[in-house]
């Protein structure tokens, strides 16, 4: 079950902290009641969403005012165990490595008895909207990033 990202399973399982509580939704499932494989994505962006707006970032891309955007550069889900219909899952995400303009994510889904539903990682990149160009963290976002990763609280 390691993937490429993963060296070590139960130490990469440990540094998750953050997590988000999802319900697995009808309309998420095909026939039988199993989760349609897109969704995790889905999921992954919901956790993300919440993360980046835990560490106090997310409102300045959301301030009209400022041209950068976060934008997904790359996602790779891999999945581990079924889901059903109604199932309570919890998404947890990390910062894996911080890069000059981008952060690399991972994603770990578990069920109500924790055991690995699907892992997950990618890449988010700040950009500016106008040039397309990636735009280097600015310091006080590196500073809120880094007291995440070093404060390792859960939240």
């Amino acid at each position: 079950m390691i993937k490429s990202y993963i060296e070590d399973l139960e130490e990469w399982q440990k540094d998750f902290t953050f997590f988000t509580p999802i319900k697995v939704r009808f309309s998420e499932t095909d026939l039988y009641g199993h989760m349609n494989n897109t969704v995790p994505i889905v999921y992954f962006e919901q956790a993300r969403i919440e993360f980046l707006n835990n560490l106090g970032i997310m409102e300045e891309w959301l301030d009209r005012k400022i041209n950068n955007i976060i934008v997904i550069a790359d996602i790779q889900c891999d999945y581990v165990k079924q889901v059903y219909f109604d199932e309570q899952l919890k998404v947890y995400v990390k910062i894996a490595k911080i890069g000059t303009s981008s952060l690399d994510l991972h994603y770990l889904g578990v069920d109500d008895l924790d055991h690995i539903c699907f892992t997950g990682r990618g890449t988010v990149v700040q950009m500016n909207q106008e040039t397309g160009k990636s735009v280097p963290w600015e310091e006080r976002q590196l500073s809120k990033i880094n007291n995440q990763k070093k404060s390792n609280i859960i939240l």
